[in-house]
C-alpha cells in the first residue's frame, strides 16, 4: 500500500467505525465525517482527522477536498436519504471510488440506478474484508480462513498479463496455490466481452489475460507480496 493512500468514511456508527479503525490499523490515512460531534469526538484519536459535517451539503464537502481521496465509504445506516444525497455529492465531486452501504435489495437497486458501482451489505461484508479490498484494489474479494490463510480473488496484476502461469510460478516464488481462473470471454456475435467462465485446472503454459481473475489459496502476507511485486 502506498503511504499516500487516503480514505474518507462518512457515518461513524458501529459499521463505519469498524471500517475506519480497520483502515487505520493497516496504515491508511483515514478522515471521518459525521453530523454528530459526539461521534466525531469518540474516534478523533484513532484517525487522521475527524470532522463534524453534514455530508448532504455539497458546498461543505467541497471545502474538505474529498475529491483528493483515493476512495470514500458511505456507511450512514439510519438515514437512507442522507446516504443517497451524500453518494450523489461524492460522485458529482469526482471522488475516484465511491463505496456505499445498503440495507437490503431495494436500497441496492436504488443506489445502483444512481451510478454507484460498489455497494456494501453489512450483514455479509465485514470491516476487515472491506479494508483489504480498499487498500488493495486488485483483490476482488476473499474468504478468511483460520491461521491467517485465505482464498482470494485477485484481478490480474499488470506485470502478469501476457505471461504464462509457469513463468510466474505462484507456488515456489510466492507460496500461493492457484485454485482456478475466472475468465471473461468475448461474445461471438458482437465482439464485446460476454460471459465469465471458470477454467477448471489451468495448465502451466496458459497465459494470463487482462480480464482474468486468479483464485488463489495462501496467507494474506503472501497475497500482499504477490501484488506488491506485480502491480
Amino acid at each position: 500500500m502506498s503511504q499516500s493512500s487516503r480514505f474518507a468514511v462518512f457515518g461513524i456508527g458501529r459499521y463505519g467505525t469498524q471500517i475506519a479503525l480497520a483502515l487505520s490499523a493497516k496504515g491508511a490515512e483515514v478522515f471521518t465525517f459525521d453530523v454528530s460531534p459526539v461521534r466525531s469526538e469518540s474516534i478523533k484519536d484513532d484517525v487522521a482527522l475527524a470532522v463534524t459535517l453534514d455530508s448532504t451539503d455539497i458546498k461543505a464537502l467541497d471545502t474538505q477536498r474529498v475529491q483528493d481521496m483515493d476512495a470514500a465509504i458511505v456507511a450512514i445506516g439510519e438515514n437512507f436519504e442522507a446516504t443517497v444525497l451524500t453518494a450523489l455529492n461524492l460522485l458529482d465531486l469526482g471522488v475516484p471510488r465511491v463505496i456505499v452501504r445498503s440495507n437490503g435489495e431495494h436500497q441496492r437497486r436504488i443506489l445502483s440506478s444512481l451510478g454507484v458501482e460498489e455497494i456494501l451489505t453489512p450483514e455479509s461484508e465485514v470491516a476487515s474484508v472491506i479494508s483489504e479490498r480498499l487498500i488493495h484494489p486488485n483483490i476482488g474479494g476473499f474468504l478468511e480462513l483460520p491461521d491467517n490463510y485465505e482464498i482470494a480473488e485477485i484481478r490480474a496484476p499488470k506485470n502478469c498479463i501476457g505471461r504464462s502461469l509457469g513463468s510466474i510460478d505462484l507456488t515456489n516464488r510466492y507460496e500461493l496455490r492457484l485454485i482456478t481462473i475466472r475468465r471473461l470471454f468475448e461474445s461471438k456475435d458482437d465482439g464485446q466481452m460476454g460471459a465469465e467462465h471458470i477454467i477448471g485446472v489451468p495448465k502451466p503454459e496458459m497465459e494470463i489475460l487482462v480480464t482474468d481473475t486468479l483464485v488463489v489459496f495462501g496467507t494474506l502476507t503472501a497475497v500482499k507480496r504477490f501484488l506488491e511485486v506485480n502491480s
